[in-house]
């Protein structure tokens, strides 16, 4: 049973910045996948970031960002194996949400943008912005 962890949400101003980590366990193998979802109150869950790859590391060339987040997040993979973080930089009171961490570990066609695309789901962090 894959468990995933989120940590490093919490309150912030407009314009500061926050990192989130995501960490597994009850896997060895590599993740084919991890990627980074948001819940705004009231809205549906929302693509953010996502970093996939094979072989022996996620691979930083197969990344891809919603329009929202391009230019101010960074998913990156940490040194821990299936361990990922998304740095947010610049932050609005729009990213407040709850930020689910998200993860795969079998090859798929489907859109890593997409929810369907990952079977294993985190609890969630909190994230909120204030104006």
């Amino acid at each position: 049973q894959v468990q995933l962890r989120e940590s490093g949400g919490g309150l912030v101003q407009a314009g500061d910045s926050l990192r989130l980590s995501c960490t597994t366990s009850g896997r060895t193998d590599r993740a084919y996948a991890m990627g980074w979802f948001r819940q705004a109150p009231g809205k549906e869950r929302e693509f953010v970031a996502s970093i996939s790859g094979s072989g022996s590391k996620l691979h930083s060339t197969n990344i891809h960002y919603a329009d929202s987040a391009k230019g101010r997040f960074t998913i990156s993979e940490d040194s821990a194996r299936n361990t990922v973080s998304l740095q947010m930089n610049s932050l609005k009171p729009e990213d407040t949400a709850i930020y689910f961490c998200a993860a795969r570990f079998s090859f798929t066609v489907l859109p890593l943008t997409t929810i369907g695309a990952y079977d294993d789901w985190g609890q969630g962090t909190q994230v909120t912005v204030s104006s």
